[in-house]
């Protein structure tokens, strides 16, 4: 970190794995730090970054009141989607729903650009479906950047940040200073306040909080083949200075890598012979504001190729040649490189590559190859690519390319995303260890909203001489996907690159695509975070459509025999002589709806080899629809909610049940600054990643790996122990 004082320092070189100096700025002098009133600040908040987490960062904290400015290296580039055009997924569609529910911008820009949309999973349950799009990359950035440029209560501003200004904590002596600033100390307790940031041309700009979001470019290093230079993306700077800066301060630093595929010229491909995949009829937005997509009518076309075993040699032959796949820096291991596929899948003959085009056919020709990222050397990426059916005549318009970049320890975060070691200080994004586009700005969203309500509150208490505690949007594993994700990193830690499953929620049932905004919009109303009043309007009548659905389904009633005889034969209901609603059935499995039914490919293309997958036994059911009067005239969102909760009936009561029994935990709090060294009957190890981790809650000690119960207990007993001495006394 830079400390003023005593000038800015010297210039000196920072040394990469390969041996590559860099210049970056050090400062002699430690001891002396940058001061700065309160009330001189330039601003309240910095957003450094104008990734995905950076748009949503920004955004969020003017949103919170908050006076704020989005420092990036070049505004041209704010919001590009810098790997492949689409976003969504399994889990992740559910992520960018979230975002959307508490007036995020993803949802809403993807729904603008959006190309091709599908629910993938369609097949399953609705709690794990996941909303997909394939994006325009020159739509969505457009947008997106025309957005933040009128953005209220935000600025822009192009620059390379160097140095995060310092303040110390007044209380923490040199001494303690240092060694809370010692990357050896696993003990990550405040020991100064972030006063501002230092731009590479000198420039200061005074804030009360900073919010990074630098994405791959903290520390970045591109790779192509033998070849390494310092970047954060093709044709843009790394951010070296702000890398060492983070180091200087302490922070624990770990490095890993990600990568992209080659860009292909699509007038060069022959998709004569390639299985095609069309999007949905009609189309299903992201954003809980919009009813329909303006490209409904215009969506694109992806088609399917596949690797072949001559391409698997030509990469074997030639692992020697990248210096990309080494195992000392852990990728991502749900998106592998074509390296690792091959490395880890060897007896597989050929893997599925999906061709996605960037765009409109009016803004681009260049497609994107899903599924064969890389970082072998031009050559031999244009030798396997004409391997594959259909791309024998390929035209490679850009190289594959691998990304080293730095990440910080997530532990050292709290739950709001601030750091433990420099209070106003929060990350997102990449730099915690996440990978994707939706990871990112769902940790985007949650930063820059606390940062916002944190410098707002300060400038009102300034103001006003006073001083209270900011309220604070905390989410926990019952709330999201994005309280999973955070609390994963604050607990856990990563040792690869983090992404959402929707096998990582214990609470999925309730976590849902279709109720993001019933969960989270009012919660973020109440913090001031929702400024779309039409989204306020449109969640009462939601909720006013879902109880007239609900009184449809339970007014008509019928006994046993009657229902028995209107579901046809082979129907059994209990003959108890009590008249079941038609909810009744819904919930038990007697009925169901085409809410989910003809929303396919309206060609029924055929994508690939035909699957005999039995349709899902909820599938098969008699229809509401057949059966009660007036629920076909209801909007089909409405009814699929609903239906959708009647089939989970059970299911989340009993989800209900486990939720409370987990509030008890996450409500049974933990002092954050106990000595662990002192309770003697934990381990090293116990006490090691405790004092780390510094959890706030019972729930979140267990949840750390490496805890064993019996350590859970001396901790519950010596917090016990504690505050039966602090009462006597």
């Amino acid at each position: 970190m830079w400390a003023a004082g005593r000038g800015l320092g010297k210039r000196l070189g920072v040394q990469t794995a390969y041996g590559r100096r860099y210049l970056s700025s050090q400062v002699a002098g430690k001891d002396m730090l940058y001061r700065a009133s309160s009330n001189t600040a330039d601003y309240d908040v910095v957003v450094i970054g104008g990734g995905h987490a950076g748009c949503e960062a920004s955004a969020a904290a003017a949103r919170a009141g908050a006076r704020t400015v989005l420092v990036t290296q070049k505004l041209e580039t704010i919001g590009e989607m810098s790997c492949n055009p689409s976003f969504g997924g399994i889990g992740k569609g559910i992520l960018v729903r979230e975002v959307d529910a508490m007036d995020g911008l993803c949802g809403k820009m993807a729904d603008l650009g959006g190309v091709q949309f599908r629910i993938l999973n369609r097949s399953k349950g609705p709690a794990v479906h996941g909303p997909r799009a394939q994006v325009d990359r020159v739509i969505y950035k457009r947008n997106m950047q025309q957005t933040l440029a009128s953005y209220p209560g935000l600025s822009l501003k192009s620059g390379s940040v160097a140095d995060v200004l310092l303040e110390r904590t007044p209380d923490k002596d040199q001494e303690s200073l240092k060694r809370l600033a010692s990357q050896d100390s696993l003990d990550a307790q405040t020991s100064a306040t972030v006063v501002g940031v230092r731009l590479e041309s000198g420039e200061v700009i005074r804030a009360r909080k900073v919010v990074i979001t630098t994405g791959t470019f903290l520390g970045g290093e591109i790779h192509i083949g033998l070849k390494a230079f310092p970047a954060g993306r093709k044709g843009e700077a790394a951010s070296i200075g702000l890398s060492k800066s983070l180091k200087d301060a302490g922070f624990r630093i770990g490095r890993m890598k990600t990568g992209t595929p080659p860009r292909l010229d699509g007038r060069s491909i022959d998709y004569s012979q390639m299985p095609r995949q069309l999007g949905d009829m009609p189309p299903t937005p992201f954003s809980f504001v919009h009813d329909s997509v303006p490209y409904a009518d215009k969506q694109i076309m992806c088609y399917q190729t596949r690797t072949t075993p001559e391409a698997h040699e030509i990469i074997r032959s030639n692992f020697d040649q990248s210096i990309h796949i080494r195992e000392t820096v852990r990728g991502p291991r749900y998106c592998p490189s074509l390296e690792s596929k091959i490395k880890r899948f060897s007896d597989k003959q050929s893997h599925v590559v999906w061709l996605e085009p960037e765009g409109l056919a009016e803004h681009t020709d260049i497609v994107y190859p899903n599924g064969i990222s890389n970082t072998m050397p031009e050559d031999i990426q244009l030798q396997f690519l004409r391997t594959m059916p259909g791309l024998e005549n390929v035209i490679m318009t850009q190289p594959g390319y691998g990304v080293e970049y730095d990440h910080i320890d997530p532990r050292e975060l709290k739950r709001n995303l601030e750091t433990k070691r420099v209070s106003g200080l929060y990350m997102a994004g990449q730099i915690n260890g996440t990978t994707g586009y939706e990871e990112a700005a769902a940790q985007g969203i949650l930063a820059g909203a606390n940062a916002g309500l944190a410098a707002a509150a300060a400038a009102a208490a300034a103001t006003n001489n006073g001083k209270s505690e900011p309220p604070q949007l905390v989410l926990d594993r019952s709330d999201g996907y994005l309280g999973v994700l955070i609390d994963d990193l604050i607990t856990r830690g990563v040792e690869e690159p983090y992404r959402v499953f929707t096998a990582r929620s214990e609470y999925r049932l309730s976590s849902r695509a279709d109720n993001a905004d019933l969960r989270l919009t009012r919660r973020a109303s109440a913090l001031g975070l929702v400024r779309d009043s039409q989204r306020l309007a449109r969640l009462d009548s939601v909720e006013s459509d879902m109880a007239y659905a609900q009184t449809l389904l339970e007014q008509m009633s019928m006994s046993p025999n009657a229902w028995e005889a209107r579901l046809g034969e082979g129907t059994q209901v209990c003959r108890d002589g009590a008249p079941r609603s038609a909810l009744d059935m819904v919930r038990m499995g007697f009925l169901r709806d085409n809410v989910w039914d003809g929303a396919r490919d309206p060609e029924n293309v055929q994508v690939a080899k035909p699957r005999t997958r039995t349709q899902p036994q909820w599938a098969m059911r008699p229809s509401v629809s057949d059966l009660v009067s007036g629920w076909a005239d209801l909007p089909v969102g409405i009814r699929r909610r609903v239906i959708t909760e009647a089939m989970y009936h059970g299911y989340l009561k009993q989800q209900r049940m486990e939720v409370s029994s987990f509030k008890r935990d996450e409500n049974m709090r933990l002092p954050t600054d106990i000595d662990y060294s002192q309770i003697r009957v934990l381990s090293r190890e116990e006490v090691d990643k405790l004092s780390l981790v510094r959890p706030d809650t019972f729930g979140a000690a267990k949840r750390i790996d490496g805890i064993t119960p019996g350590g859970i207990l001396a901790l519950l007993r010596y917090v016990q122990r504690q505050g039966s001495s602090s009462a006597a006394q």
